[in-house]
């Protein structure tokens, strides 16, 4: 079997989807698929083409033994919507006529979002005779809409009708949480939706090897209570109530807050850092993938939070795996699937209601006044993602998912 991934973010970027479809098509790969990607010139998040990249200087590599292929892609630093825009349309142009050279294959995968790369699946899925796979890692525009990034009507409209269309098109939709496949079923009950969760590697999230070099570099000492988030700096993880929290937690001088990241979001919250005085919150820029390890083996908390939407009750943020592989327990402000899976069932960690200033300040002082339950919570956490989540069963069932169909 052949297959190729369509997405416009993948390694040597660091993100959540860059390293989930790379550890995905790498144990394919080691399954006997033949596996190939398409995907943009690497710029995020500084949105500025890599400098081994720049002049279209690589057009094809090996990853891991993946071969990729790289097209164009319009990068800007503006913010705004036409920029962004072209950003996007630019790759959905350009991944057509890189990938209608390639030879055929039994599936195209391609990652939404972006939503618009449907256009080029779409046609390159009927060049290449592949069969469509559309793998929905955000329910888009419904999240742009909720979140209030998208307000024009008939921008919406044309964006779900995009939507109707790919699924339409598409063989098999893929949804990364529980909660996106019931939308999709409820809306399109003749589809064939397949749970396809986000995971993560237990050999390389290794409590074992864990290390304090992290907070020596950064003048941490060890009995500095670390609360950590890594990710995105964006509109829907609502941050505002971790710098708030700090603020009411200066009295604690050992409870420390990091945010480390980049995003929309990062130059607003840096200023009410300035105008609050926040000497317990620290900004770190983004660091690759080999030294995630070594940060969460380092700090006590890993901080989760989103908005306070509906729409996040069925969504599952892709740090939660890496924390909890290394035993680093959650102060998780998500409610619905994720607080399902990883307060209720694995007691890896503590709640706290989404935007609740106050509900995070006393789950704070639960963890600092009993350092055993961050203990005891991180190793629940190790043994839940093990058992329900390691990304070597879950591409297996979905291996044999791809083959089930091949033989029908």
């Amino acid at each position: 079997m052949r297959i190729l991934f369509l997405t416009q973010y993948y390694p040597p970027e660091v993100g959540a989807p860059q390293n989930r479809l790379h550890e995905l098509a790498v144990r394919l790969k080691d399954k006997g698929l033949e596996v190939e990607v398409l995907t943009a010139m690497p710029n995020y998040p500084s949105m500025e083409i890599h400098d081994r990249y720049k002049g279209n200087q690589i057009k094809e590599e090996i990853i891991d033994g993946i071969k990729v292929y790289r097209s164009r892609i319009y990068v800007s630093k503006s913010k705004s919507i036409v920029k962004r825009l072209l950003n996007y349309f630019s790759f959905v142009l350009t991944s057509y006529f890189r990938g209608k050279k390639l030879e055929q294959f039994d599936y195209l995968l391609v990652e939404s979002p972006p939503l618009f790369l449907g256009y080029s699946a779409i046609l390159l899925s009927k060049k290449l005779k592949a069969k469509l796979i559309f793998n929905v890692s955000d329910l888009w525009p419904e999240s742009a809409e909720k979140l209030g990034l998208v307000t024009n009507k008939t921008f919406l409209k044309l964006a779900y009708n995009l939507e109707k269309k790919c699924y339409d098109k598409s063989f098999l939709i893929t949804g990364q949480t529980n909660g996106i496949v019931q939308s999709i079923v409820s809306r399109f009950p003749n589809k064939d939706v397949y749970w396809l969760p986000n995971g993560v590697d237990l050999n390389f999230y290794n409590p074992e090897n864990s290390t304090t070099v992290f907070r020596e570099n950064n003048n941490f000492s060890n009995d500095d209570l670390l609360l950590f988030y890594g990710g995105i700096i964006g509109y829907a993880q609502g941050l505002d109530v971790v710098l708030n929290v700090a603020n009411k937690l200066k009295s604690y001088p050992k409870i420390k807050f990091i945010l480390q990241g980049s995003g929309p979001e990062k130059s607003r919250l840096l200023k009410i850092k300035q105008e609050l005085d926040l000497w317990n919150v620290f900004f770190f820029d983004p660091v690759n993938k080999s030294d995630m390890p070594s940060v969460l083996s380092a700090v006590d908390i890993a901080l989760v939070p989103l908005k306070k939407l509906e729409l996040f009750t069925g969504a599952i943020p892709s740090k939660i795996f890496e924390a909890l592989a290394m035993e680093t327990p959650l102060l998780l402000g998500v409610d619905g699937e994720a607080k399902g899976h990883f307060i209720d069932k694995a007691d890896a960690g503590l709640y706290f209601e989404p935007e609740n200033i106050d509900d995070l300040f006393d789950k704070i002082l639960l963890f600092y006044n009993n350092p055993n339950l961050i203990i005891e919570k991180g190793k629940n956490g190790r043994k839940y993602v093990n058992e329900f989540f390691n990304r070597d069963n879950i591409s297996l069932g979905f291996y044999n998912k791809l083959k089930l169909n091949k033989t029908l």
